[in-house]
C-alpha cells in the first residue's frame, strides 16, 4: 500500500491555521504535481481561495462535525480522490486521538504544527488546559501568532515546555517578523553528578528526560523517592518504583515508574510502600516494559515517608 504524507495543522479557531495553509499552497515550491486533498475540520472567518493556489491539483473537503471523522469516511475519501498528499486543518475542540483512530493505514503523518493566538493563549490554557495540552504534546512546532513586544515570552515558553521539550517555539509578530524561542531549559537536577539526586518535586522532569534521552543515563547512579508497585508482570526480585504524574489535568493522572532490581537490599515490600532508592542504571529487557528499557540495580534502598503532595506535575 502506497503511503500518503499527511501534514497536520492544529490550533483553536482564528489561530492562524487557514492563513498559513493558504500561503503554503500559494507557494510555487509546493507545486510538484501531487494530488492534494485539503481536509478542513472547522470553518472560521477566513476562507480558502483555491484560485490563488500555486498547487493546482487540490480538492477541498470539509467535515461538518466530529461524527464524520471516522475510519470508514476517511477511507472512502481516500478511494474517491486518490490523494498523494493530505493537508489537514484540524478542529481545535476535537481531541487528536479521534483523528489517529480514524486514520487509514496508508496515511502517515509527515509534519505536525500547532498555532495559537498569543492574545488568547494564556486564557485558553487556564480554562481549557486539556485541549491545549492535546495540541502541544506531539507537535513539532508551536507558533504564537499576533505576538506583541510587551508580552512575556517566558509565560508562553513555560506552558509549552511543561507539556514537551521537543517542539520548536516561534513567536510571530504583527507585520510578519518572527523569532525562534532561544530560552534555555536547564533540568532541575544535575544530570552529570556522581549521584543524580532527584528532589520529590522534580520526579516528573526526571521521568520525562529519562524517557526522551534514555541512553544518556545508562551507567549513571541515581537517587530518588518513589512508591512501589507489584503485579504479575513484575519479575521476582524486582519492583516498579515511581510516582503519580499529572501531565494535563486530574483526569489524566497516571502512575509512571521504573523497574528496580532489589538485589536483596530490602524485604517485604508491598504495593504503595514509599522507598528511597540509590541505584545504577543499566539497559536491558524487562517484562515490566515488555521491551528493553532502563533497569535500576539497587545499591541502597530504604523505607521513606510519603511526600506531600504525592502527585507531581511539570509545574
Amino acid at each position: 500500500m502506497d503511503e500518503i504524507s499527511v501534514y497536520l495543522f492544529l490550533g483553536f479557531l482564528e489561530s492562524g491555521k487557514t492563513k498559513f495553509i493558504q500561503e503554503t499552497l500559494e507557494d510555487p515550491r509546493m507545486e510538484n504535481g501531487e494530488r492534494t486533498m485539503l481536509l478542513v475540520c472547522e470553518e472560521g472567518e477566513e476562507e480558502y481561495d483555491p484560485n490563488l493556489f500555486a498547487v493546482k491539483n487540490v480538492v477541498v473537503v470539509t467535515l461538518e462535525s466530529a461524527n464524520e471523522l471516522t475510519f470508514e469516511n476517511l477511507e472512502a475519501l481516500t478511494q474517491k480522490h486518490k490523494p498523494q498528499r493530505i493537508v489537514v486543518e484540524y478542529n481545535g475542540t476535537w481531541l487528536l486521538q479521534q483523528f489517529f483512530d480514524a486514520m487509514p493505514e496508508s496515511w502517515v503523518i509527515n509534519q505536525m504544527m500547532t498555532f495559537f493566538d498569543a492574545n488568547t493563549f494564556l486564557n485558553y490554557n487556564q480554562n481549557m488546559r486539556q485541549l491545549v495540552f492535546d495540541k502541544i504534546q506531539m507537535t513539532q512546532m508551536v507558533v504564537f501568532n499576533r505576538f506583541k513586544p510587551q508580552m512575556d515570552k517566558m509565560e508562553f515558553h513555560k506552558v509549552v515546555r511543561g507539556v514537551s521539550r521537543r517542539p520548536d517555539i516561534v513567536y510571530e509578530f504583527l507585520g510578519g517578523k518572527a523569532e525562534f524561542d532561544e530560552i534555555e531549559d536547564p533540568l532541575p537536577f544535575d544530570k552529570n553528578a556522581p549521584v543524580v539526586e532527584i528532589e520529590d518535586r522534580d520526579f516528573a522532569w526526571f521521568y520525562r528526560d529519562m524517557a526522551e534521552n534514555t541512553m544518556e543515563y545508562i551507567g549513571k547512579t541515581v537517587k530518588f523517592k518513589g512508591m512501589a508497585a507489584l503485579s504479575k508482570k513484575v519479575p521476582k526480585g524486582y519492583i516498579v518504583l515511581g510516582r503519580h504524574i499529572m501531565t494535563c489535568c486530574e483526569a489524566d493522572i497516571a502512575y509512571d515508574g521504573f523497574a528496580v532490581k532489589l538485589n536483596g537490599k530490602i524485604e517485604g515490600v508491598q504495593t504503595r510502600d514509599w522507598l528511597t532508592v540509590t541505584a545504577k542504571i543499566i539497559y536491558e529487557y524487562n517484562s515490566v516494559y515488555r521491551a528493553k528499557g532502563p533497569v535500576l540495580i539497587a545499591e541502597k534502598i530504604e523505607r521513606a515517608e510519603a511526600p506531600d503532595p504525592q502527585v507531581v506535575t511539570y509545574y
